[in-house]
């Protein structure tokens, strides 16, 4: 009997096509909005949180926004920040130079740092040496420049021995590391350019050396501390702040730690955000696509009373009439949620292929089982009223319709 009122139900949904796919569209675009945005949502949280974590997540970054007048000096600096468990210092200045090596003259993203810096941010030595606190304290000029620079200017990147211009200023090259999402994510952070030869270009020299040059880095506004390890970041965020606070006089507001561990928590939670609010939008145009099924169940519902009248006659029952329609209902929204999801499949496919260097993009299969359920529970829904009128037709008042 159900197979029966199954294949039924088939052949009524198919009976009219072009009136059933437009009937579908709505659920179509639906399904394909859900599983579409809330992927697109968590390829880019995940792209950023991989990002922040490939630079690690055992070290803060402090920014100095009111020094009281009494700024912080390099000399102070190395012996100020020190506790049990701190592990690595650097501070952090910027300038932007003109570099020159030969006939190739580009303008460079300049960072003074001390040898902590190289340890903190991860970042990989393929060759020469890290800078050593020697290097700092008679603010040589000695130059890290990345594997992309090296390539830049002297067509290879085995290039420690090797001599580059910095502003007129000639800086021998003691090391080369590999470009890694951690310089790129300070490069933007610091220099807020989306500029990719800005990015690409980079050098790291002694902080002593980039006061000398005549930026604006005498005074340390921001620098890196790194913990032992991610177990004692706590204590490590509570000595900076205690040796800050002393510093400053007691004022909180005169800097900012920021903990990359609760960055990396602050991610989880913007994509969870995101998710639900793309999600919550995305439902709406379902909930806008069961209302189109209920409106052409009620016309399938009138154009067929005489059938249903029929039926009642020859003995089929409320339920039975009712089951029908609603099978016929959840067909719709269900082959509506399969084109959908074949249709966000190769959406994904193409944008996947766009932006294969920017992020990875995944159809989430929770995501997609949540629509089937939900587009089901649609088709249930706004199938019932329709079934509902159809099973409570009187088969007398149903075999005298005319239309």
């Amino acid at each position: 009997m159900m197979a029966q009122t199954w294949k039924m139900a088939w052949t009524a949904v198919f009976s009219n096509k072009l009136r059933t796919f437009l009937t579908m569209l709505g659920i179509i675009i639906g399904v394909a909005a859900l599983v579409i945005l809330v992927s697109i949502a968590n390829g880019a949280t995940n792209s950023v949180s991989d990002s922040i974590s490939s630079i690690g997540s055992n070290y803060l970054m402090v920014r100095i926004s009111d020094d009281k007048d009494q700024p912080l000096r390099l000399s102070e600096f190395q012996k100020l920040i020190q506790g049990d468990s701190i592990d690595a210092t650097s501070p952090v200045g910027r300038s932007s130079v003109t570099a020159k090596s030969g006939y190739t003259s580009e303008s460079m993203n300049l960072y003074g740092i001390t040898g902590g810096y190289i340890d903190i941010m991860h970042l990989e030595l393929t060759s020469g040496r890290n800078m050593k606190m020697t290097d700092v304290d008679n603010s040589s000029y000695v130059i890290i420049i990345t594997a992309d620079t090296a390539v830049e200017f002297f067509g290879h990147s085995n290039v420690v021995g090797e001599e580059i211009s910095l502003d007129g200023r000639a800086f021998q090259i003691i090391g080369v590391v590999e470009k890694s999402d951690s310089t790129t994510s300070m490069s933007n952070m610091m220099n807020n350019s989306g500029d990719e030869e800005s990015v690409t270009l980079e050098g790291y020299i002694p902080y002593s050396t980039l006061t000398r040059m005549g930026s604006n880095s005498l005074d340390i506004s921001m620098f890196y501390v790194a913990s032992s390890n991610e177990e004692s970041m706590e204590q490590t965020e509570m000595e900076v702040e205690k040796i800050l606070l002393e510093r400053f006089e007691n004022d909180e507001d005169a800097f900012t730690v920021v903990n990359q561990s609760e960055v990396m928590e602050a991610m989880g939670e913007v994509k969870n955000t995101l998710t639900m609010m793309l999600g919550g939008i995305a439902a709406i145009s379902l909930l806008v696509g069961g209302i189109g099924i209920m409106n052409i169940m009620l016309v399938s519902v009138t154009e067929r009373t005489r059938e249903i009248g029929i039926r009642k006659a020859i003995g089929a029952g409320r339920g039975t009439i009712m089951t029908q329609f609603l099978i016929e209902s959840v067909i719709v929204s269900l082959l509506g949620c399969a084109i959908g999801i074949l249709f966000s499949w190769g959406t994904l496919k193409v944008i996947a292929k766009v932006m294969a260097e920017k992020m990875t993009l995944q159809m989430d299969m929770n995501v997609v089982w949540i629509a089937v359920l939900f587009s089901a529970v649609i088709g249930v829904v706004f199938g019932m009223y329709p079934a509902n009128k159809a099973s409570k037709m009187k088969p007398i008042d149903a075999l005298r319709y005319t239309g």
